[in-house]
């Protein structure tokens, strides 16, 4: 199992820092999100200043084209040498049309073919195949030889998928090289709701679990001191709380006997009383979503939920873990490998 940490920093010139910093810890990836700050640019820094995996987790799809993309991805993965992974989202309607000002529609259906378009142009670089690709979404037939860059080291990035609900879930295992899990789980939800719907789009694609890469983002809560761990059981609490309300993402607090919560967080959005919606959050549901504990303890339930899963894992708090907690869960977390 390889694993990875957000790229969480404010400002392009704290990237190289923070990549040396993660490599010290013991990581071998870092990811960035898309929020407040565009996700391929860090990948740039992070890839020239260390030699850690980079990738995308995630960028938002429909707000891009399936060219756009190809461009920047082909071209991150070429600069690194082969180490980049290009993982994708949908977002949810509001944002792709009120904030990204793109079309929705058929999401599912939507991300399937924007993905296939995305292979066609990767391979008509890469492999010299003939750009001729033609679907209800998407259409690529254009590719003149001064528009083409060649092949990249390493050749096309493989693409993960980001998802919550059944639809998406399965979509990812039809025709994605991976599928990067929402930190927004339980053990319950990704045992009972979501690797069935993985493993039957993989049926579709004719291919075994064995033959795709789970990439499990986690909430950690821990700390150096009580101070520190008072501090991320409280950021994590605010970040479950604001997945929760929303509406695609119920059935993982159903498969834990809490769909009724969505709704009043969805309320309390509404009404615009963001600061009260931590509080809704028990310690117990804390604790099935997130990994809460001493770095030992966080590195003993991370193993028993993924170790017999998961390619990857990636640290997805919503804050950077102290460097040594980090390393202390990753020293923790290979031995247990090991000993497997």
């Amino acid at each position: 199992m390889k694993i990875d940490a957000g790229l969480l920093v404010t400002d392009m010139k704290q990237v190289a820092t923070r990549v040396h910093e993660l490599e010290e810890a013991g990581f071998d990836g870092c990811f960035t999100f898309e929020g407040p700050h565009e996700p391929f640019m860090p990948l740039v820094l992070a890839a020239e200043h260390s030699k850690l995996e980079v990738g995308t987790g995630l960028a938002i799809a429909f707000a891009r084209t399936p060219m756009t993309v190809a461009n920047v991805a082909h071209d991150l993965q070429q600069f690194s040498g082969g180490r980049f992974w290009l993982g994708l989202g949908s977002q949810i309607k509001p944002h792709i049309e009120a904030r990204y000002s793109m079309p929705w529609g058929k999401p599912v259906s939507r991300m399937k073919e924007f993905v296939r378009a995305l292979r066609a142009i990767l391979a008509s670089w890469n492999d010299n195949e003939k750009l001729d690709f033609r679907g209800d979404f998407y259409t690529h037939t254009l590719m003149p030889p001064i528009f083409n860059p060649g092949p990249a080291k390493g050749g096309a990035p493989p693409i993960y998928l980001g998802g919550v609900g059944p639809k998406m879930t399965e979509a990812a295992g039809e025709v994605a090289d991976g599928m990067l899990l929402h930190p927004f789980h339980t053990e319950r939800s990704l045992q009972q709701v979501m690797l069935p719907n993985l493993t039957r789009g993989l049926a579709a694609s004719g291919r075994e679990l064995s033959e795709f890469t789970l990439c499990a983002q986690v909430l950690v809560v821990t700390g150096k001191d009580e101070a520190g761990f008072e501090s991320a059981r409280a950021m994590t609490r605010n970040q479950i709380a604001f997945y929760a309300s929303t509406p695609a993402y119920r059935s993982v607090l159903e498969a834990e006997g809490w769909g009724e919560l969505q709704p009043e967080l969805r309320r309390l959005t509404k009404e615009g009383r963001w600061h009260e919606m931590a509080a809704l959050i028990d310690d117990e549901l804390l604790g099935r979503i997130a990994a809460v504990g001493t770095p030992d303890e966080v590195a003993e339930i991370l193993h028993r939920r993924y170790g017999s899963l998961a390619g990857r894992l990636g640290f997805a708090s919503p804050f950077p873990l102290p460097q040594g907690c980090a390393s202390e869960i990753i020293s923790k977390l290979r031995s247990q490998s090991n000993t497997a």
